[in-house]
């Protein structure tokens, strides 16, 4: 049988991301079931797992992955870095056209790449066969009661990057009684779920969206809010999942009722960039905008979060936002808005988020990649190969000719 050399990408994109694709548990159940297979490593000094444990395992420690036949990593990969005529698995940032990574789409179509983005490996229902989003969910979260407390000095919890791992996490809220705030959480997803597992712990009390609008409480409460509940068709056509995700623009925004009885907002949903944003910076500057912290997960920038004008960082998670100045201000003062946009969450829990992903790589995805590597789950997800875009992603072109 002939041989398949995957290669372990060392994450070049900075800040550094300490995660994997496979974790060395993984890759040994890989060996054992693929004869023909062979991981390579490459080395890196930041890695959530050591190039040891990927030793005991049975991978090979390499600098040069030339001869790999796919490369895997998470984040993107340095354009100076590419390899010519490889295939490879990592997150782009290049379906919403993404301006700064226009570049890197270019140099993969110019480089004749086969480009497998995760973002964009589904099963033929369109659900998302591997992702990210839990830990995005429970650390930005995390996060944004973290600033909350700072905010309010109520309560004060230290960042999930200076924990040791999830259990330690999950061990702050132990004992924690959170004060009387109102909390929306907007989405239903992977993220969504980690927010509202996060919430769980923490004690917080769901409440119905027509409890949450018209009633005050004595203790923590959130609303989850689904899509039926921020948008509504132009015409007031009833409300369709299915119609709403392939029509967006045809919908208006109805969050506004919200923003008036919001202490912490925290935003997991998918925002496709055709829907209208959730509120403008004219409501944002309205007295009755009660909402003065942000958990944007989603991180669009300039999207459907208005105060989201850049992201920030795992070491320096908050910034302010004026509503009068429509800029950057500095966290915590009377008169900002706080703002947490981290654009790499899982990274504060390397090892528990990567050994999620890894699982799902191995349940669903690496015995196609392995063996059957034209199957319609990689080539649904395929952006770019053999020197231009897929059908698929054909939408790109006025993207990558720009």
């Amino acid at each position: 049988m002939k041989k398949f050399t995957l290669g372990i990408l060392r994450e070049g994109k900075i800040p550094p991301d300490h995660r994997v694709p496979l974790i060395p548990e993984h890759c040994q159940q890989l060996l054992e079931q693929y004869p023909e297979l062979r991981i390579w490593v490459q080395p890196s000094p930041i890695r959530c797992f050591p190039e040891s444990e990927f030793e005991a395992a049975g991978c090979e420690i390499r600098e040069d992955l030339s001869a790999c036949d796919v490369l895997m990593g998470v984040k993107e990969v340095p354009i100076t870095r590419l390899l010519e005529g490889k295939t490879y698995l990592f997150f782009s940032h290049t379906i919403k056209k993404q301006a700064y990574n226009r570049g890197l789409l270019q140099a993969m179509i110019e480089k004749h790449i086969r480009m497998v983005d995760y973002e964009v490996i589904t099963f033929e229902h369109g659900k998302r066969a591997v992702a990210f989003g839990h830990f995005a969910g429970v650390v930005g979260t995390h996060n944004g009661l973290r600033a909350y407390g700072q905010r309010t000095g109520t309560f004060s919890l230290k960042a999930a990057h200076d924990c040791h791992d999830y259990a330690e996490l999950r061990a702050l809220y132990t004992g924690i009684t959170l004060p009387p705030v109102k909390i929306a959480v907007t989405g239903t997803g992977r993220v969504g779920a980690g927010a509202l597992e996060l919430l769980h712990l923490a004690g917080v009390k769901p409440v119905t969206v027509d409890e949450y609008l018209f009633q005050e409480f004595d203790e923590a409460v959130y609303v989850e809010l689904r899509s039926k509940d921020l948008y509504r068709h132009k015409n007031n056509r009833p409300f369709e999942s299915t119609h709403f995700h392939e029509f967006p623009g045809e919908y208006v925004s109805v969050f506004n009722p919200f923003t008036s009885v919001t202490d912490l907002l925290i935003n997991t949903i998918y925002w496709d960039p055709k829907a209208p944003i959730f509120f403008t910076k004219e409501d944002m500057r309205q007295i009755d905008f009660r909402i003065k912290t942000i958990a944007d997960i989603t991180c669009d920038i300039n999207g459907s979060i208005p105060s989201t004008i850049r992201a920030s960082d795992i070491e320096k998670p908050f910034y302010g936002y004026d509503v009068i100045t429509e800029s950057e201000t500095e966290p915590f003062r009377p008169d900002s808005i706080d703002v947490m946009a981290v654009d790499n969450l899982p990274c504060e829990l390397p090892k528990d988020a990567s050994r999620e992903f890894s699982y799902n790589l191995v349940q669903y995805v690496m015995d196609k990649l392995i063996r059957d590597p034209q199957n319609p789950m990689l080539q649904r997800a395929s952006i770019c190969e053999n020197g231009a875009l897929t059908s698929r992603f054909s939408y790109l072109e006025d993207y990558v000719t720009a």
